[in-house]
């Protein structure tokens, strides 16, 4: 159904997929969903942000997901489970922003409204007159009567996701406006091997206790510090700008969620007619099917790789600090697959590279749409994507994560790797980045 700006629609399910849609190409900016949890016009605080660097609601009510490219759109979406949102929310606002330009420059921008359940179309505003906005109220779900509507708005400002943000009334962490800071790691060394462990640090020393000192008026009680403003930096790891500390982001301790998503064969042009019988005939489909891997080198010598395939899952609690959810088939945006790397335990690491292989269904990463964002907890998002590959590849490594001297710094890798006739694409990624394992054939 599609909508004019200002009016408005029942919503007749429980949850709702918000997805903010637009054709993408060169020159065309960024964009970035996000939602806002109003009581009597402004936020309660800066929890009711949901965007990239803030993807949860604490009610769970709201959730931002992984961007996904398709069929020429990109779209970035929020999910909506209506019964969980407080009683106290009076409205959702649902707005979008453009990175790196205007909305003017953004093609076929539009916002739809769907069941979450079963896909099913509510209601669509296609916002045709942006000029030089950068960011934009879309829509809003709302309460009237014990119920709840979407009312398409179609407001800009000119003053990007910081104006919108805080005219809802969010705390923002503006950067400082200087040249962007980079890491570049060392080069790093080979590991002793692992019958040689690392010789253990003296203990500290026990502690001295001081002397006695006469005591001092207690100094005049301090006023309370201010909740932390809402950082709304992003990351893009570029050729001319390859590496960044994790401690400069804020991603220090807790979870870091990697996450992979890709777009299933389902979602392409089926063949129609007699092409679609010869196609069958000849070769049947073979859903696409990648995998989200990781090698890993210890402080202590050890290595070892996490993945889907010989069921290498990892753990999060013991070495290796890494954990792969599960071995995904669709590459779903709600689901994909997901590695989760335990920062608590980032001392441990000496080096982590993050890779993608196809297991199945493709020969090459080129028109497959899979993109990779690192989440670390406190941090701005790190996106990559494996729409640059040019030649046969069926293993990218994405980036590699090195600790040295209390950091780990995240290096863009964007390595496309052609495997030898007859070798696998972990022997080859082995090689290349000269791991020193030993390989065995394995099945999922």
């Amino acid at each position: 159904m599609s909508m004019a700006k200002g009016s408005n629609v029942p919503v007749p399910a429980p949850s709702v997929r918000v997805e903010v849609e637009w054709r993408g190409g060169p020159g065309v900016p960024d964009v970035d969903a996000s939602a806002l949890l109003l009581v009597s016009g402004k936020v309660r605080d800066d929890g009711d942000f949901v965007f990239y660097n803030q993807p949860v609601h604490a009610s769970g009510a709201v959730r931002h997901e992984t961007k996904r490219t398709g069929g020429g759109r990109v779209t970035d979406a929020l999910t909506v489970d209506l019964p969980s949102v407080e009683p106290s929310v009076e409205r959702v606002v649902l707005a979008a922003s453009a990175d790196g330009g205007t909305f003017g420059q953004v093609p076929g921008l539009r916002v739809r409204l769907l069941d979450a359940a079963n896909g099913f179309e509510i209601a669509r505003f296609d916002s045709a007159d942006a000029t030089v906005e950068t960011a934009f109220v879309l829509g809003e779900l709302y309460r009237r009567q014990g119920a709840w509507k979407f009312r398409a708005v179609g407001q800009g400002y000119d003053s990007g996701l910081v104006g919108l943000a805080t005219d809802f009334g969010i705390s923002v962490d503006e950067p400082r406006r200087t040249a962007p800071e980079t890491v570049t790691p060392p080069p790093v060394t080979p590991a002793a091997p692992p019958s040689a462990p690392a010789t253990p640090a003296a203990p500290p020393s026990a502690p001295v206790t001081p002397a006695a000192v006469p005591s001092a008026p207690a100094p005049p009680a301090q006023p309370a510090a201010p909740a932390t403003p809402v950082r709304l930096t992003k990351v893009t790891l570029t050729k001319e700008a390859p590496a960044v500390s994790l401690a400069k982001q804020g991603g220090t301790s807790g979870a870091m969620r990697v996450n992979l998503n890709w777009q299933s064969r389902k979602d392409t042009k089926e063949p129609k007619g007699w092409a679609a019988k010869i196609s069958k005939a000849v070769a049947p489909r073979v859903e696409l099917d990648l995998d989200l891997c990781a090698l890993y080198e210890l402080s202590d010598g050890r290595k070892g790789v996490v993945q889907a395939l010989g069921n290498a899952f990892g753990s999060l609690d013991r070495a290796p600090y890494i954990h792969l959810d599960g071995d995904d088939r669709t590459g779903a945006v709600e689901s994909g697959e997901n590695l989760t790397i335990n920062l608590d335990h980032r001392a441990e690491f000496r080096r982590i590279l993050i890779f993608v292989t196809i297991y199945e269904g493709a020969r090459s990463f080129a028109d497959l749409h899979a993109t990779v964002t690192l989440q670390p907890r406190g941090g701005a998002p790190i996106d990559f994507s494996l729409d640059e590959c040019t030649v046969p590849s069926t293993v990218c490594a994405l980036a590699l994560l090195s600790y040295e001297g209390g950091d780990l710094t995240v290096r863009r890798e964007a390595r496309y790797l052609v495997p030898d006739r007859g070798v696998s694409p972990q022997r080859t990624i082995d090689r290349v980045y000269d791991w020193g394992m030993n390989w065995s054939p394995g099945r999922k």
